[in-house]
């Protein structure tokens, strides 16, 4: 894949994630090369790579839309993650490293500063909670691991669900950050099991509270 293909999917990813293009939103490969000042060809390479891993769907008329999953695939999404990511923290248990300990504490830390101020800072908190969970599947050393679990975590949905935390729930998340170090510093791997499912399956019901808030509210709108 070229640079400029490259440069397309990274702009246009970013613009997905970020809101800027919201779900449901056409994706018109003129407007894109634009905005990203490449052609189409990288354009229409771009979108591909971002279909393949759902970001972005293709009509039967072959018209891109950014995806917008149901609450049925969002639920889908965060049944394999739990599953897999548990298995991680199961694998990872008895393989970190006390470097790689120390290292999940100083991102951790960094979390708890991103939500201290008000309002909490939400990029710095998807990026500390990003880089924890990388030092977890990299201890897992397993690549067919971590290959699949790229594939459901890598969406849209992991921003979203950040976005509709109160305060509680962001901090709640540091909690089990802090409760998965203590499994991890006794090397205790049932104990990591099931912290981690844990964190997933309250991760899921915050994000479909708000999904389902977010449509009453949308239904009560058009009522007026």
């Amino acid at each position: 894949m070229s640079k400029a293909s490259d440069r397309a999917y990274a702009q246009i990813r970013s613009m997905i994630l970020s809101g800027e293009l919201p779900a449901g939103a056409q994706l018109g490969e003129i407007q894109l090369a634009e905005r990203c000042g490449v052609s189409r060809t990288p354009v229409r390479e771009a979108l591909r790579r971002l279909e393949a891993e759902a970001f972005v769907r293709r009509t039967e008329s072959q018209r891109s839309f950014v995806a917008d999953w149901s609450l049925n695939d969002v639920a889908d999404a965060f049944e394999l993650r739990g599953m897999l990511e548990a298995h991680a923290a199961r694998l990872a248990a008895t393989r970190l490293t006390e470097a790689a300990i120390e290292a999940l504490r100083q991102w951790n830390g960094r979390l708890a500063q991103a939500i201290s101020v008000h309002p909490p800072d939400i990029p710095a908190f998807l990026e500390a909670n990003r880089q924890f969970h990388a030092i977890i599947t990299e201890a897992a050393a397993s690549p067919r691991l971590s290959n699949m679990l790229a594939g459901v975590t890598e969406q849209p949905v992991v921003l979203r669900t950040a976005r509709n935390y109160d305060i509680d729930n962001l901090r709640r998340s540091w909690r089990e950050h802090d409760e998965l170090l203590a499994a991890f510093s006794h090397a205790d791997s049932e104990w990591a099991h099931a912290v981690m499912i844990g964190h997933i399956r309250r991760a899921f019901h915050s994000y479909a509270e708000a999904h389902r808030n977010h449509r009453a509210q949308a239904y009560a709108d058009a009522a007026e």
